[in-house]
């Protein structure tokens, strides 16, 4: 379904430039305030942000544009994008809106919408508001009486912390534990810090003195060499980084070894397994997980379920099959026990529980399975050229790839979603041999 403003995770782009301008957020405001808008009792949603400076402007025209609906916009000021899901959740709003482009720059940004539920939006739903967005919705503005209030929730920040540090196991501590924590200057720069040192932790914080425009900025979970030499430099028993947004998070080792998000739900599932507490037998990633990690579930008689990149899709499918653990490689982890949405920092205490139990070092514990040899290439076409017809025309390149690989390696191959480029991912036995498959794939593309 071609969408014109919603991308896999929803609007992005440069602020103040089209699409990212306070106009286009009016008219999200105001669209997905009719659309939701059922009933005669009360409306109100909520809004949160992560520190970009241009997140001022675009709170501002969503607040406009929901109150001119008639809903009760209720700010949070700069908090976790989980943490706009569990508060939609939990103060029973008929909508939560987080203004963050995530792991991105700070002259980027975006607006992700949860519906009640604490759910991100479905495709129908999000094709739905598009319609109304490019509508004039002047005779559906409701009278003058029944516009919407706009105030500030000044205890959210009290709420999330107390939320997450519940997903800790009652009868566990972090005493004891020395860890680094980058915070990206992002979002959770307040309240991560407050969390682990609650649990018992020495925490050595980085990265957490937002200024509108160092989010990201060689640090949090895209630049983890700062962290890694932190852990280092300070002896530290972990390093954990969050990216802009918090919904995303990257761990190393005491060595500075960085452990990856197949490696953290493979630690995960096998802990639930071990406790009873995993649902449905199953874990859900998407299709670029790696091959090992697949292999090794399989030893332990569970399933791995694969969907499209996003962590929304992987949400979605968790709820299809009934399964409480899911991700993506990146580091969304999804622990659907207690969130609808990727939380960083509630993962990375589900991996600092099982350090905390083991009393050994996070290196002996954390790398569960072998990984096979993966690699990722790209390919960039040039403006008019049509992507399925450049993966079409290579299809017999691609047949022959994967018969080589003869069942013990994975090609895959799609279509970024944000930029003109042909993904082409390729596993197996040796890193020669997915090197070779991959190069005459990408090869094929040009001919």
């Amino acid at each position: 379904m071609k969408r014109k403003y919603f991308g896999t995770d929803g609007v992005r782009g440069k602020a103040n430039q089209s699409p990212m301008t306070a106009e286009l957020a009016l008219k999200l405001g105001m669209a997905a305030g009719y659309h939701f808008t059922r009933g005669k009792h009360r409306h109100k949603v909520i809004i949160g942000k992560d520190t970009r400076l241009s997140g001022y402007m675009i709170e501002s025209a969503l607040t406009a544009g929901f109150t001119s609906m008639g809903m009760d916009v209720i700010l949070v000021g700069p908090l976790p994008t989980p943490a706009i899901s569990m508060l939609t959740r939990t103060m029973r709003a008929d909508l939560g809106v987080m203004i963050s482009a995530s792991h991105n720059p700070y002259y980027d940004n975006g607006i992700k919408i949860f519906q009640g539920d604490g759910q991100k939006l479905a495709d129908n739903v999000e094709a739905e508001i598009e319609k109304l967005m490019d509508m004039d919705l002047g005779n559906k503005l409701p009278e003058s009486a029944d516009l919407g209030r706009a105030k500030r929730l000044d205890d959210a920040r009290g709420r999330y912390i107390e939320f997450v540090k519940n997903t800790f196991p009652k009868d566990k501590s972090l005493e004891g534990l020395k860890i680094v924590l980058d915070c990206a200057n992002g979002a959770a720069y307040y309240v991560a810090p407050i969390i682990l040192a609650e649990l018992g932790a020495e925490v050595i914080t980085i990265n957490a003195s937002p200024n509108g425009y160092n989010i990201n900025d060689k640090c949090g979970t895209t630049h983890p060499e700062n962290l890694q030499k932190k852990v280092l430099e300070v002896k530290a028993d972990a390093g954990i980084a969050l990216d802009g947004d918090a919904d995303r998070v990257v761990i190393c080792d005491e060595k500075g070894e960085i452990i990856d998000g197949d490696q953290l739900m493979a630690l995960i599932a096998t802990h639930l397994k071990n406790t009873g507490g995993l649902k449905a037998g199953c874990v859900v990633a998407t299709v670029m997980s790696n091959l090992g990690f697949e292999l090794y579930l399989k030893k332990l008689n569970l399933k791995l379920h694969r969907t499209q990149v996003g962590d929304r899709y992987v949400s979605e499918h968790m709820r299809e099959v009934g399964c409480n653990l899911g991700g993506e490689q990146s580091g969304h982890i999804i622990l659907g026990d207690h969130s609808t949405t990727g939380d960083g920092l509630i993962a990375a205490l589900q991996v600092l529980a099982v350090l905390a139990d083991s009393g050994k070092k996070l290196s002996s514990v954390a790398r569960v399975f072998e990984p096979l040899p993966q690699i990722l290439k790209n390919f960039k076409y040039k403006t008019g050229q049509n992507p399925d017809e450049l993966i079409a025309k290579s299809q017999k390149t691609i047949d022959a790839a994967e018969k080589k690989l003869n069942g013990s390696g994975r090609i895959l191959i799609r279509k970024s979603g944000t930029e003109p480029l042909i993904r082409v991912m390729a596993e197996g036995k040796t890193v020669a041999e997915i090197e070779e498959v991959a190069d005459k794939i990408i090869k094929s593309f040009s001919a």
